[in-house]
């Protein structure tokens, strides 16, 4: 079997990983086997929370939605369902913009939607 020496294959694999590593806390970013096992636990937690964020985005967006929609006496889910009644197609993200940076055009949305649920509902049996 031949001889097999890998300097440059070796210094290579070697020098990405330290860049991967740079900053790391003490032998994460010196000593070869720490600095691949920092690498790859980085890379799970770097894969696991680009899906995370899609949800932890959605739920800020949600919270945002409630409580602007609580200031005008309606719960989450009634504005959604109100929002449903009226055909208006805006997603959570676009909401929760309006809600923080333009409340008097999200307060006229919740006005419509009030609307829309007052007349939906049927009057309370007396």
């Amino acid at each position: 079997m031949p001889r097999v020496k890998r300097g440059t294959v070796r210094r290579a694999a070697r020098k990405k990983l330290a860049k991967l590593t740079k900053g790391y806390f003490l032998n994460k970013s010196r000593l070869y086997r720490f600095m691949k096992e920092a690498a790859d636990r980085a890379g799970r937690f770097a894969y696991r929370d680009r899906r995370r964020r899609k949800r932890d985005f959605r739920r800020l967006w949600i919270i945002r939605i409630g409580a602007a929609s609580r200031m005008h006496d309606l719960t989450y889910s009634q504005f959604m369902n109100g929002l449903k009644k009226l055909n208006i197609a805006l997603d959570r993200k676009m909401l929760a913009e309006l809600a923080v940076s333009d409340a008097p055009g999200f307060a006229q949305l919740a006005a419509q939607v009030k609307e829309a649920l007052a007349i939906a509902q049927p009057p309370p049996p007396a």
